[in-house]
């Protein structure tokens, strides 16, 4: 039997396989040269300790232990014969993990996605960073991989009740990913990397019989006697080429910016709700400040990564806290309009741009929403869209950012100019005190400045308030009952992910699609 060893290792040994080995073998009472595996569990970084610390759990197997490796989930796939079917609207990680489990169910997927591949999606990306030009199917949001192919890949999540999170992380590894993310306590994978990864999984699912097909947008329900009977879609690249879809059950896995979904819900009088979601800015610092904030010295080295942080406060009873911090990260344009300013994060694999970046948003509630009411359930929704559209008329028609240095933003006056910023499209001296709603400015100024108490150093002009933050969550619930998973009015409709309002990222959003695929099942075969 293995021994089971908890190490703290300096960051040197910690990427220095003879330096862990031997300290792994020493702690087990054996030399290095009895070890004949040694298998990692569990890695985090313990900054609070100086110098850091990588706190490590492993098994050390001796010279008469053999380890063997559990068998891939992938060996376990077989071909789909196409009896029972299954419509998934949206490729992200909720739909594309809904399509995996569908295949070793053995039913057929068809994943539709309005967006483009993730080759083709790349031009989209640099048409709306370089020239301020928004495709309202293919871009940050829209497209295979979802939000979080072009989000840093982070793949941490709270919500480990919610489904098998380490299957999720094997498929994930199975299909490209580097297998450190099975054992660090923040695992991310890289928005450079991500792209190869989606394009694998879509090629497992074409492999064992199911379909993706892209530039579908969908712009109907086919509907009868309260049952979903498939949907309607037509082409982005050739509107005249129009045609039906047709499956047992319908997965709607489309992401937490389908607005028009929720409008075409609305007007097929399926219940939808109005959902409290997050709203704010994205704070922007250079990395080395971070990192000598967080580790306490001037330089971090080689063997320690871009140091993160996490900060929450409580300001008039609501939340303010950081969100999606993205270490040696860039800010990236999330609009899935013309006329709106979105902004989001991103880091590749290295997270070695000079720049840290995270959202800080604070709760919108339904409480806040007076004068929105009148939306109904899509009160958030039009409440978020405009402000999103104010953030827009403010500038010159382009995607360039209204921003403060932060110091400005908090005591609500207007830079004079600004400092360097990872964002592309670039950044200008905006109002953003008058151009946010009074009660979301006051709390995040408020917020951030007890940031300043929390993180020594944070609050500097070198730092740099961009807006707008408003994609953290859907505005919008897709109710489904708790035992079926399926919509309570509307037989076959499975809400789905986080435009159903059932995740927040990449990992709850792959289970959440796990878990409806196994629900499917149970509607499709009884």
């Amino acid at each position: 039997m293995p021994n089971l060893v908890d190490l703290a290792l300096t960051p040197e040994e910690r990427y220095n396989e003879k330096l862990l080995l031997e300290k792994a073998a020493r702690q087990s009472g054996i030399s290095p040269v009895q070890v004949s595996h040694l298998e990692i569990l569990k890695v985090s970084l313990d900054a609070r300790t100086r110098p850091p610390l990588y706190r490590v759990r492993a098994e050390v197997y001796g010279p008469k232990e053999t380890y063997t490796p559990e068998p891939a989930l992938l060996a376990g796939f077989k071909p789909v014969d196409g009896s029972k079917t299954a419509i998934i609207v949206g490729a992200g990680p909720a739909g594309y993990f809904a399509a995996l489990e569908l295949i070793e169910l053995g039913i057929k997927p068809i994943v539709i996605d309005r967006g483009s591949d993730v080759r083709k999606r790349r031009r989209d990306l640099r048409d709306i960073q370089q020239f301020g030009k928004v495709n309202p199917h293919s871009n940050y949001c829209f497209g295979e991989g979802g939000a979080g192919t072009y989000s840093d890949g982070k793949l941490y999540t709270r919500s480990v009740k919610r489904g098998n999170v380490i299957k999720s992380l094997k498929l994930f590894v199975e299909h490209g990913a580097q297998s450190d993310i099975l054992t660090e306590a923040h695992p991310h994978i890289g928005s450079n990397k991500l792209p190869g990864v989606v394009q694998n999984m879509r090629e497992t699912i074409l492999h064992y019989g199911g379909e993706v097909h892209f530039d579908q947008w969908v712009t109907g329900f086919i509907l009868h006697n309260n049952r979903i009977l498939g949907v309607q879609a037509q082409n982005v690249e050739k509107p005249e080429d129009q045609r039906e879809w047709r499956a047992d059950a319908v997965i709607l896995a489309t992401g937490h910016s389908a607005r028009d979904i929720y409008r075409m819900l609305h007007e097929n009088n399926i219940r939808i709700e109005a959902k409290p979601f997050a709203l704010g800015v994205r704070v922007e610092h250079p990395q080395p400040l971070i990192d000598r904030i967080q580790y306490k010295m001037s330089d971090r080295g080689d063997n320690l990564p871009a140091a993160s942080y996490s900060l929450v406060c409580q300001v008039r009873e609501r939340g303010v806290f950081s969100f999606c911090m993205c270490p040696g990260g860039l800010i990236v344009p999330a609009a899935t309009a013309p006329g709106e300013i979105v902004v989001n994060g991103m880091s590749m694999s290295r997270r070695d741009s000079p720049f840290a970046n995270s959202g800080v948003v604070t709760s919108v509630e339904l409480s806040d929403l007076g004068p929105w009411e009148k939306h109904g359930p899509l009160a958030a929704m039009a409440f978020q869209s405009e402000v999103e559209q104010r953030m827009f008329s403010a500038g010159d028609g382009s995607q360039k950012g209204p921003a403060l240095r932060l110091p400005d933003f908090i005591d609500g006056k207007l830079s004079a100019d600004l400092p360097g910023t990872s964002y592309i499209p670039g950044i200008y001296p905006a109002p953003l005190f008058e151009l946010l709603p009074p009660f979301i400015y006051k709390r995040l100024s408020q917020g951030l400045k007890e940031f300043g108490n929390l993180m020594r150093g944070y609050h500097t002009r070198e730092a740099v308030v961009v807006g707008t933050e408003s994609r953290s969550s859907a505005p919008v619930r897709i109710p489904r009952d708790p035992e079926t998973f399926m919509h309570p009015e509307v037989e076959g409709l499975f809400p789905c992910g986080e435009g159903a309002g059932y995740a927040g990222g990449i990992i709850s959003a792959a289970m959440d699609g796990q878990n409806v695929a196994r629900k499917v099942r149970s509607w499709v075969l009884g």
